[in-house]
């Protein structure tokens, strides 16, 4: 063999020994935990030379609030919420409703909003409620103006949705603070202890809430009150557009305890129906998405002789989110 030979026949023999040493070497320098601060370069998946990108971002707060949502309601019952009785179900959406009655004197009132607002659902078993005052615009020559904030607070406690049992079991804890005007308020703060219940067979379901309105102050001058509603709901079909359709009719006694109305009772009867929940928006699969809308209609009859006033027609207006 010719020295020439020789030597090229040894120089490829090296580039051939090393080529698996190197690779080896980078295998063993990847394996190694990065020291804080310090890079390193992805291995290209599509054999391009490009660096592969970088693992996608986790959730957004909204994100992981909204499937929580949506999780929690998942195991209630789907019914709708009632045109009046709050419902023991824990919704998120935003709510105004509009009033139109007459008082004892024949003289016609609107309340702009009824004492309704934002809904959340910040934990898996609970539910906040933040109310706008309500405003009184009057006819009788009385001043207009707004009425008391209100909040509530619902934890519920048993739920099944329409697979297993369509039954539900909620506690309430109303507040309202006197911050309302000329009259269209309360002299004092108040809190409304309520336990709501619901039993659903296929599309029909039935509610009923009872609960108490006890002033936090001037006990004797206002005094206090039980409060029981009852619902019952049925929806018109399971597919179509007849699904959207719920009509109801409710029952809304109070019962007074004391101040000047003191062991008197009123009852209404209300005969109402609501549409809803019609989808807003649709995910790339077109399956309905969380934003909605619901709207309703009901009225108000006092059915016993003593009432403080009558003919309640109620429009309600809900964006669920």
């Amino acid at each position: 063999m010719r020295l020439q030979d020789f030597f090229l026949s040894f120089s490829s023999l090296r580039r051939n020994a090393a080529r698996p040493l190197a690779l080896a070497c980078l295998a063993g320098i990847a394996s190694q935990p990065l020291a804080h601060g310090q890079n390193t370069l992805a291995a290209p998946s599509d054999g391009s030379g490009a660096a592969a990108p970088p693992p996608a971002q986790s959730d957004s707060f909204i994100d992981r609030w909204q499937a929580r949502v949506t999780a929690t309601q998942s195991l209630q019952p789907h019914w709708v919420t009632p045109v009046v009785t709050v419902t023991p179900r824990l919704e998120q959406e935003f709510r105004t409703d509009f009033v139109h009655y007459h008082n004892t004197s024949g003289r016609e009132i609107w309340n702009y909003d009824n004492g309704k607002g934002l809904e959340l659902i910040p934990e898996k078993h609970t539910e906040l409620i933040v109310n706008l005052p309500p405003f009184f615009d009057r006819s009788n020559g009385e001043s207009d103006g707004f009425g008391d904030v209100s909040f509530l607070l619902k934890e519920r406690i048993f739920s099944r949705n329409e697979e297993h049992g369509n039954a539900i079991v909620t506690a309430f804890l109303g507040a309202s603070v006197p911050t309302g005007k000329n009259g269209n308020g309360s002299c004092c703060a108040v809190v409304t202890p309520t336990l709501a219940v619901g039993k659903g067979w296929g599309n029909f379901d039935v509610t009923s809430t009872a609960g108490g309105s006890l002033p936090v102050t001037n006990v004797k001058g206002l005094g206090r009150s039980v409060i029981w509603n009852n619902v019952a709901q049925y929806k018109l079909a399971k597919t179509g557009v007849a699904r959207f359709f719920w009509p109801e009719f409710e029952t809304n006694t109070t019962i007074y305890k004391g101040g000047s109305n003191d062991g008197k009772t009123q009852t209404f009867a209300t005969p109402g129906v609501i549409v809803g929940r019609i989808p807003l928006s649709h995910d790339a699969k077109g399956k309905p998405g969380r934003l909605g809308a619901t709207f309703g209609v009901g009225e108000q009859i006092a059915v016993t002789h003593f009432h403080t006033a009558n003919h309640f027609t109620v429009l309600t207006f809900r964006v669920p989110f």
